[in-house]
This record gives C-alpha cells, structure tokens and sequence, in this order.
C-alpha cells in the first residue's frame, strides 16, 4: 500500500483535484451485485453517443456481498470509473454525500444502481440543464412493481411535508435528479450530520425543472427499504425540516389543560348540585391515563428534537471513506 493511499484511508473525504469533466454520475451501492453488471451496461449505451465527458462515481455503502469485486472489475474495463468504499454501511444519505463531495462533472446525476430509474432519461435532464436549471427534478408519475402500502404510504408523507416543511418539497420526487455545479457546491457547504436530502435538494433553491417519467420496477436484486426503515427516514425528514411535531405538542397540551380545566368545572357544579363521592371513578381513571400517555407523547417529540441537537453537536464525520480509486 502506498503512502498516498494511506492518506485517503485517514480522510473522510479525499481532496479531488478539479478537472474538465461535462458530467458525473453519481451511484450509491449496498449489496447490489445482482444488478451492477446490468445498470453499468445500459449506463454506458446511453453516455457513449453523447459524445462528452464524463465519470461513473460508485459509492459503495459498506456492502456485505461482491459488489466490490464486481466494481473494480468494471473498473479495469472503464478507466471513467471512480470507486469510493465506506468503512462500513453509513446509509444511502451518507453515500449521496459522499458522491457530491467526489465528483467532478460541471454537471451530476444521481441515480441508484436498481435501474428503477432509466438511464435512457439522462438526454432529455441534459437538456433541461441547458435550457437554465440549476437541479432536474424527475417526478415519478407512476412506480410500477412497488406494493400498493407503499404507494400510499409515499404519498401520504409528500402530502405530509410539503404542508408543515419551511422549504417546499417537490411530490413524489425521489434522489434521481440532475445538478449543476452552483447547486452540488451549495449541497456540499450543508454539514448537518441528520441528511434529509431531498429536503436538502429543495433548499438550496436555485432555477428548477420537473420532468415526469414513469419508474420501472427492480432490474434485479432486493429493495433495501423496508418499511420501517422508510418510516425511520420519513420521521427524519420531518424532523429535520419542520417544528410542526413541537408546535403540535404545545396545542395539545394547551387542548388537554382547557379539557382538564372544563371538565373539573363540571365536576364542581355537580358535587355541589348532587354531592357524590363514589360515582366517577373510571371517568377518573381515564382522564389521569389520558393526560399521562398525553404527557409522555409530548415529552418524546421533545426527544426526538434532542436527540438530534445531540447527534449534531458530537461532529462525527457523516461518512467514512476506506479506499477510493479516482477516475483515470
């Protein structure tokens, strides 16, 4: 090993030199073997006639199965491959960071290796650059192949914080999206260590352009989103572009004290119309267990908001890199 692969091992981030290159695509990997050969391909059938340059940034995401071995293969046969591999999995967000740091295009797509998003779509974003905008949205009018549960429950979160989030969230737009150089720089002065990036997208702002294209199923391989880990990132999104959750906190706990205060007046002017002592108590009991799970449900918004205070102020890097084989 040499001394300057040494160094890179050291950096979270190695420092690329600038070069003239019209277009970087970016590729966050986990366990994505099964695929990678295919998407490399049909990436390639479409970049080559475009006649520009450009790079392929594989970011692999501490993936357990061959996706390495098969990227450095890749590698041997595409000197415009760059290959970046974390210390261990930090998670798409994470590895969309990292490919934003790593590129060097004048211009970058993000696109995940599942092939859920067509490459052939790459000309029609490219020419949506040229015509001024600054990031391509790419608006999944339809999602085939995914479950009905979670078509609904995608829908319900876009609805959800594009009303409460500070930043208008495009609907139904996902990571695959092309941005210029002015936005990826804006993108990379962003250090929070909680990323939402497609709250981050949105608000960095400049000239925007939405294309509506209908998403394909999975070439190969398995979803790595299952639901709960969907709900973990929906939760972090909202959290981290809305106080809405605190400020719900504080009108239930406005509603529940006029509730309290109204009902104990009630219960005033019956004892002193009908004294009675013993009628009541399961009223009783289910008023104290309300308030008390009220108490609690506010008192874990709170910590969920702490949480992240806490996260933000250790100033752990966001991401590891391991080893990373710039583009020839």
């Amino acid at each position: 090993m040499t001394d300057s692969t040494k160094k890179l091992m050291l950096q979270p981030t190695p420092d690329i030199e600038p070069s003239i290159i019209e277009l970087s695509i970016i590729v966050p990997a986990y366990n994505e073997e099964a695929v990678l050969p295919i998407f490399h391909e049909k990436i390639l059938e479409v970049l080559t006639p475009l006649n520009i340059s450009y790079e392929i940034v594989y970011i692999n995401d501490g993936s357990r199965d061959n996706t390495e071995a098969i990227i450095l293969q890749l590698q041997k046969q595409c000197p415009q491959i760059a290959y970046a591999k974390f210390s261990r999995n930090f998670g798409k967000e994470a590895a969309m960071t990292a490919g934003f740091k790593l590129c060097r295009g004048d211009s970058a797509i993000m696109i995940d290796a599942d092939l859920q998003d067509s490459p052939t779509l790459i000309p029609a974003m490219l020419e949506a650059r040229r015509n001024g905008a600054d990031i391509v949205n790419m608006k999944r009018s339809e999602r085939y192949g995914e479950p009905m549960w979670k078509k609904t429950t995608a829908s319900m979160f876009y609805h959800l914080i594009g009303k409460i989030s500070e930043v208008s969230i495009p609907h139904n737009v996902g990571d695959f999206r092309l941005f210029s150089r002015r936005a990826i720089e804006a993108i990379n002065q962003l250090n929070e260590r909680g990323r939402f990036m497609k709250g981050l997208y949105a608000w960095v702002g400049y000239p925007q352009a939405t294309i509506e294209y209908e998403r394909d199923p999975r070439a190969a391989g398995d979803t790595k989103w299952p639901f709960f880990k969907l709900v973990g990132l929906a939760w972090q999104g909202i959290t981290a572009f809305s106080t809405a959750p605190l400020q719900m906190a504080t009108w239930l706990g406005l509603a529940s004290a006029g509730s309290a205060f109204a009902y104990a007046s009630y219960f005033l002017l019956k004892s002193l119309v009908t004294p009675d002592t013993v009628h009541g108590f399961p009223t009783l009991i289910i008023v104290i267990l309300f308030l008390g799970g009220l108490q609690l449900f506010c008192i874990g918004i709170l910590g969920e908001y702490l949480a992240r205070i806490y996260t933000e102020v250790k100033q752990r890097p966001v991401y590891l890199i391991e080893t990373f084989y710039p583009a020839k």
